[in-house]
């Protein structure tokens, strides 16, 4: 794609800028570091636009503080770009499922909820950008089902984007998705021992 250009135009009958301008949908999976930096960096990009963005953490602890929601809060709250909304949902890590104490919603009830806001949202056209983080990982458990959520991205209205991450993301949504990027991972120094540090992992 050089300069930005295309390698092949297709004979679909839509003109430059209706090509140009069609909503897409992205998943960035992959073992590798790296999925949701990706995406939020997507979302200072839509923020720079004047989007409305709305962010869907999926399984991570609500306590959980990453710096990338206290950037974009900040910037969403400046005046100067697009809106953020952040909506954290589930509890525990992504890659650990711990079982919920008494009268707490599980993290697959946690997870079908936040989706249903998804659709929610989606068919308001509320946001111009969705990041749906750690969203893989309900579609590969089977908490959530992929072929209703391919179904649901086919059928939104007006220019909404949607950036999905996480690990294992069905061959389904793989299909379906614009863009597609698999991050694969070379070295990290998790794999000599050390731990997650402050500035690199949140």
């Amino acid at each position: 794609m050089p300069k930005g250009q295309p390698t092949v135009v297709p004979d679909d009958g839509l003109t430059t800028r209706q090509r140009r301008n069609r909503p897409l949908v992205f998943v960035h999976t992959g073992i590798g570091k790296g999925k949701s930096t990706a995406a939020f960096g997507l979302a200072l990009r839509a923020w720079n636009q004047g989007w409305p963005i709305g962010v869907f953490q999926f399984v991570k602890s609500a306590k959980w503080k990453v710096g990338e929601e206290n950037a974009l809060r900040v910037l969403g709250a400046s005046g100067e770009g697009g809106t953020v909304d952040w909506h954290k949902m589930g509890q525990g890590w992504s890659w650990i499922q711990r079982a919920p104490e008494e009268g707490e919603q599980t993290n697959e009830e946690k997870a079908r909820e936040g989706w249903e806001q998804v659709k929610r949202d989606l068919a308001a056209e509320r946001y111009k950008l969705y990041v749906l983080d750690e969203f893989a990982y309900p579609l590969h458990w089977g908490w959530i089902d992929t072929a209703e959520v391919v179904s649901v991205l086919k059928d939104r209205p007006g220019t909404q984007h949607v950036v999905i991450t996480g690990r294992n993301a069905p061959q389904e949504l793989v299909d379906f998705a614009d863009l597609v990027t698999d991050m694969s991972k070379v070295k990290h120094p998790m794999d000599t021992g050390q731990k997650g540090q402050r500035g690199i992992e949140w």
